[in-house]
């Protein structure tokens, strides 16, 4: 995805002079914006099983006691405190998974992007605000622009990370399985 930054100067403010053409762009872009959250929630529901049937094998409940109300980020730093214990109290290793970890870290940041981004401030080459920059430089408005493209490969990502936490899953369950 390709990213933009104006300085900020007095005030935050967009500059799009074509609504219409921009309003064109959303619209076209409403199924791939819809499908990202989709299959996140997809990819989340699979997070959740998983921290479910490790802290208890019997049941849902106590699970879904500690995950009630928690953030993705936090249920994924869960799932990996946990799973990380596995593999260093086991000495066993299992390939990829500090790939997935990597994966499923990177599906939360884009699918924030995407939800949180401002979609009424898009212009017609896809360049959405999605936040304000402070840094040494100053004050930024930063703009990434969501493409027919990147919005795919978002939902490419999201589906090959639910693929291979599910086989992650079946990995672990073998290899720690009495």
């Amino acid at each position: 995805m390709k990213k933009r930054s104006i300085p900020l100067d007095q005030y935050l403010y967009h500059d799009i002079e074509d609504e219409e053409a921009a309003d064109r762009y959303v619209h076209a872009a409403l199924p791939l914006i819809g499908r990202v959250v989709v299959e996140f929630n997809g990819l989340e529901q699979l997070l959740d099983a998983a921290l479910c049937q490790i802290i208890s094998d019997r049941t849902d409940r106590e699970g879904l006691i500690v995950l009630n109300n928690l953030q993705y980020g936090t249920k994924l730093e869960l799932f990996k405190r946990f799973s990380d214990e596995l593999l260093r109290i086991t000495s066993k290793e299992i390939q990829g998974y500090d790939k997935l970890c990597a994966d499923l870290r990177e599906c939360g940041r884009l699918r924030n992007l995407v939800v949180h981004a401002d979609w009424e401030n898009t212009d017609p080459e896809g360049f959405t605000y999605v936040r304000l920059k402070i840094s040494a430089k100053g004050m930024e408005q930063e703009y990434v622009q969501f493409s027919e493209t990147s919005l795919s490969a978002i939902v490419a990502l999201i589906r090959s990370s639910k693929e291979h936490l599910e086989m992650f899953w079946e990995k672990r369950q073998e290899a720690f399985s009495p």
